[in-house]
């Protein structure tokens, strides 16, 4: 749960980094920079819908 939280706070406050450090330099990376870039509220969107939904959805398969 700890780690969730955690993770949902740096996505909003810095959805590039909180994307960095779960994936790496990827491709996921470079699409939240630019979504960052074009207001900051799509980059949190994104940031938070990769950390979140996507790594529940692969820990349930």
């Amino acid at each position: 749960m700890d780690n969730k939280v955690v993770v949902i706070i740096v996505s909003i406050l810095l959805p590039p980094l909180a994307v960095f450090l779960k994936k790496g330099a990827s491709q996921d990376l470079i699409i939240n920079i630019v979504l960052t870039l074009l207001g900051g509220i799509p980059g949190i969107i994104h940031a938070l819908w990769l950390l979140v939904y996507k790594e529940g959805s692969h820990a349930s398969s």
